[in-house]
């Protein structure tokens, strides 16, 4: 069989063993770090199950009106969506699927929180640092490039299978909008109130804290928007590795072809997201019209 020059020349050329140092790596991470690797997972177990265990601690009437309060008053009052936070739940707990949606809420906290905690100190030092900035950009790009399946093979390497595993991809997933709209907020202050600020004397913690984080806020509100949102589309996809939830629900509905199973779960994952997606969009948008 013939080939043509470009694949002769390909043939000829040794093959690079990224796949041979990968594994390596993988070997010696869990050789040598492993008990860091078990105290990581036992952490987050515990952040997961006490979120699910608040959240299941009080009877689903209540909870339900207690969402529906609190989504008033964070929304600034918007009867709007404080009814479409009643009405949703309400839905969920009519199909009985009450206690899969809080182990995915909790999922989505708990990933969010942990995602937003290492995303928005990193995008203000990017900021602030030019060659921090050149090197989390590329690693972003590539984070963002990766299909989200990508993500739960290292998880699963490290950390098994269940929950912890698919909160660290969510977690990994989740981070990117967050990080770089942070950033983004934070160069896009004018450059006056730089000036002022330290025409005053203003240290650089106190020019973070009272002049560059309130006007960056309306964007790094995006940023926390975009963050949960893909949080909840990434605990879906998790339930492939032992993840429960509504994800865990419809993963069983197209294993055993149930239409019915699959909708309910479906509907319910659509109804928090609109909320959490609601909720936090006001919260952007009332940051905005403020003067």
């Amino acid at each position: 069989m013939l080939l043509s020059p470009g694949r002769e020349v390909i043939s000829l050329l040794p093959k690079i063993p990224i796949g041979d140092a990968v594994e390596g790596l993988v070997d010696w991470i869990e050789a040598n770090l492993g008990w860091l690797l078990d105290a990581i997972s036992s952490l987050l177990r515990f952040l997961i199950g006490g979120f699910q265990d608040i959240l299941l601690f009080f009877p689903p009437l209540l909870l339900i009106l207690i969402a529906t309060v609190l989504a008033f008053f964070a929304t600034k009052r918007n009867p709007g969506i404080a009814a479409l936070t009643g009405l949703g739940l309400l839905l969920i707990w009519n199909l009985q699927l009450w206690s899969f949606a809080m182990l995915t809420i909790a999922l989505v906290i708990s990933s969010a929180l942990l995602a937003l905690a290492v995303a928005i100190p990193l995008g203000i030092l990017a900021a602030n640092i030019d060659p921090l900035d050149a090197v989390l950009r590329v690693l972003l790009d590539f984070m963002q490039t990766m299909p989200s399946f990508v993500y739960l093979i290292p998880a699963v390497i490290f950390f098994g299978l269940g929950n912890v595993p698919g909160m660290i991809a969510t977690v990994i997933f989740a981070m990117p909008p967050a990080m770089r709209l942070t950033n983004l907020g934070i160069r896009q202050i004018p450059i006056e109130l730089d000036e002022v600020s330290d025409a005053f004397g203003a240290t650089p913690m106190q020019k973070l804290i009272k002049v560059q984080l309130p006007v960056a806020l309306p964007t790094i509100m995006a940023g926390v928007n975009q963050c949960i949102m893909l949080a909840l589309s990434m605990v879906v996809i998790a339930s492939m590795i032992g993840a429960g939830g509504l994800g865990y629900r419809v993963l069983v509905g197209i294993q055993r072809v149930d239409i019915s199973m699959g909708f309910e779960a479906g509907l319910a994952i659509v109804i928090i997201a609109i909320i959490l997606d609601r909720i936090t969009a006001r919260l952007t948008i009332t940051e905005n019209r403020q003067p």
